[in-house]
C-alpha cells in the first residue's frame, strides 16, 4: 500500500492544477506568445510560466523563449518540489489520504453518490475495496490522473519535473507552497465539500478529453481569454464556491505575494505555477499587474 500511495503522489498535485495542460499543434506558429509572462521590479526581472503536472513526451522541446528565460535566471521556484520525496511524511499522507480502521467512504457520503461512484467506476477495473478506503479529494484526484493518463499524459512528462531534473545541481530551487501545505489544503475540506468535489470530478471525467485539447491549444497559443473560459468556469457552481476560493483566489494572493519576495531581490527568478493560477482578474498576472509591476506576455 505503501508503494502505491508513492506512486498516486507522483500525480496527486494534477487537480489542483489539471486546467493547466498543453497543446503542441500547429496553431503556436500563429501567435508568438507563450503561457509565460516577464514582470519586472526596480532591481530584477521574475519570469513566470503556466504549467502542468502531466504530459506528453510530444510536447517537448519547448518553445525557446521558455527555455531562454530559464537559463537566464538563477533560481527555480515551484509550487512544491515534488522531485524531493524523501521530504514527505509518509505516515501523514496515509492518514490524510486513506480511511484508517473499520472507516470507509461509504460512511461519509450519501447512498446515491457511493451509487453512482460504483457505477462510474467499474469499467476502470478498480477493486471497490480500494475504492471505500479513499478519502472523497484523493479518489477525485485519483480517478482524474487515471483518465489523463489514458490519454497519454504521464507525470514523468510533466513540466514541473522537467524543470526540476533540468535544475538538479546547477539551480537553487525554492517551493513557493510546499507538498505538506498542499496536503492540508485538500484534506483540510469537511466531508460535504469534498463530496461536491468528487460528484464534479466524475461529471468533469466525460468532458476530459475535449476540455483538454483546448486548454492545450490556448496554452500553446498563448490565448490567456480561452485558458480562462475553460479554466474557471467551475467557480460558476455557486456549490463550489468555498472550494474553489481556497484552490484558487486564496493560494493566489499567497503566491503572487511570494513572487513580489522574489521582486524585490536581484536575483532572477523562473517561477512555475498552474496555468489556472494566471488567468482572470483573480489571477496572478492581474495581481501583480495592479501592485505597479512591468508585466509583460512573452
Amino acid at each position: 500500500m505503501r508503494k502505491s500511495t508513492t506512486r498516486l503522489l507522483a500525480v496527486f498535485l494534477v487537480l489542483l492544477l489539471f486546467i493547466s495542460f498543453f497543446y503542441s499543434g500547429n496553431a503556436a506558429a500563429q501567435n508568438p506568445k507563450t503561457f509565460m509572462w516577464k514582470v519586472q521590479s526596480k532591481t530584477t526581472t521574475v519570469y513566470v510560466l503556466g504549467s502542468a503536472h502531466l504530459m506528453k513526451k510530444e510536447i517537448y522541446p519547448l518553445n525557446r523563449k521558455i527555455e531562454d528565460a530559464f537559463e537566464k535566471s538563477s533560481i527555480l521556484a515551484v509550487e512544491a518540489n515534488i522531485n524531493d520525496i524523501a521530504k514527505i511524511d509518509m505516515q501523514r499522507l496515509v492518514s490524510s489520504a486513506f480511511y484508517q480502521g473499520d472507516d470507509t467512504l461509504e460512511r461519509h457520503v450519501s447512498k446515491e453518490t457511493y451509487k453512482l461512484l460504483k457505477k462510474e467506476t467499474m469499467p476502470l477495473g478498480i477493486p471497490i475495496e480500494l475504492i471505500n478506503k479513499q478519502k472523497p479529494w484523493f479518489l477525485a484526484l485519483t480517478l482524474e490522473s487515471m483518465e489523463l493518463m489514458k490519454l497519454g499524459f504521464n507525470p514523468q512528462y510533466g513540466i514541473d519535473h522537467y524543470f526540476l531534473k533540468k535544475t538538479a545541481g546547477k539551480k537553487k530551487i525554492v517551493e513557493i507552497e510546499s507538498i505538506d501545505y498542499q496536503l492540508s489544503l485538500l484534506s483540510g475540506f469537511s466531508d460535504s465539500d469534498q463530496e461536491l468535489f468528487l460528484l464534479y470530478t466524475l461529471k468533469d471525467l466525460k468532458t476530459l478529453q475535449r476540455e483538454t485539447d483546448k486548454l492545450l491549444r490556448a496554452w500553446r497559443t498563448g490565448d490567456v481569454k480561452s485558458m480562462e473560459e475553460i479554466a474557471l468556469k467551475a467557480g460558476e457552481d455557486r456549490r463550489l464556491t468555498r472550494i474553489f476560493e481556497k484552490l484558487y483566489y486564496e493560494r493566489n494572493l499567497a503566491m503572487s505575494s511570494k513572487i513580489e519576495e522574489f521582486l524585490r531581490t536581484k536575483e532572477t527568478y523562473f517561477v512555475v505555477v498552474g496555468a489556472g493560477h494566471l488567468v482572470g482578474d483573480k489571477g496572478i498576472i492581474d495581481l501583480l499587474k495592479r501592485k505597479g509591476y512591468l508585466v509583460e506576455q512573452i
